[in-house]
This record gives C-alpha cells, structure tokens and sequence, in this order.
C-alpha cells in the first residue's frame, strides 16, 4: 500500500467517523433532549392528540433513529463512490 493509498484511506474514514458522530449527536439531542431534558416545554404543543415531549420519548426518537439510519446508508453510498470504493 503505498502512501496515496493511505491518504485516501484515511480521508475515507474521516469522512465515516464524522458523518457517524453528527449522527449520532442528532439522535442524542432528539432522543435525549427533547424526550428527557426539554420534556416540558415541549408538552405545551401536542401531536396527534398527545404531548410532543411524550410523543418524542414514545416515537420521534426510533422515527429519527430510523431516518438516520436510512440517511446514513444514502450518505456512505455516495461517500463510497467517491472514493471508489464502492460494490
């Protein structure tokens, strides 16, 4: 492997571990923050007949968990791509 192939390599995991980081930073304000911390505020608004704060700790969590999951194998995709790495 020769020292452009390294680089490369190391820009294609930089790329991964960012995008996972801020992936996972959403989750953890959504889930977290809006479920838990903000909880209050957030029960001043409803959704379908129940509390946003409760709705977010009930479902908008695992609903953003899995738009996250989605985006990130769209992401990683095109990441793939352009570093040739692709299937």
């Amino acid at each position: 492997m020769d020292s452009n192939d390294k680089q490369k390599a190391q820009a294609y995991w930089q790329k991964n571990v960012r995008l996972m980081m801020i992936l996972m930073v959403i989750w953890f304000a959504v889930s977290f923050g809006c479920g838990i911390l903000f909880v209050e505020q957030l029960n001043q608004f409803q959704i379908g007949g129940y509390k946003l704060g409760f709705w977010f700790a009930q479902q908008g969590s695992i609903y953003t968990f899995l738009a996250i999951i989605f985006y990130y194998a769209w992401k990683m995709r095109r990441i793939d791509r352009e570093f040739d790495v692709d299937e």
